[in-house]
């Protein structure tokens, strides 16, 4: 599994329609890909959402992010993310 962290942007369609039931459809739709949702943020300013999510890999999260877009309205920006313990060892082996 892979770790990635998806910043969400709401469309003014998609704020006025912010609900449980929505979270509980993306939750899902990462289930349905193999993944599992570690953790999820509203946060103020230019992200509204921070979500870490463990995948397979990047093309089930090119697919989660597309997917979120087109079905729920909310624009993501999904990028890899590597622990910095791993990261360390990785730029100083």
């Amino acid at each position: 599994m892979a770790t990635f962290v998806m910043f969400g942007k709401y469309s003014p369609e998609a704020l006025s329609q912010i609900s449980a039931e929505r979270t509980e459809r993306f939750m899902k739709m990462i289930n349905d890909l193999g993944g599992s949702v570690r953790a999820m943020y509203a946060t103020l300013g230019n992200v509204d959402l921070v979500i870490v999510v463990d995948l397979p890999g990047v093309e089930q999260a090119a697919k989660a992010s597309v997917t979120a877009s087109r079905e729920l309205g909310i624009h993501f920006s999904t990028h890899p993310a590597i622990a910095v313990k791993d990261f360390d060892q990785l730029v100083t082996s």
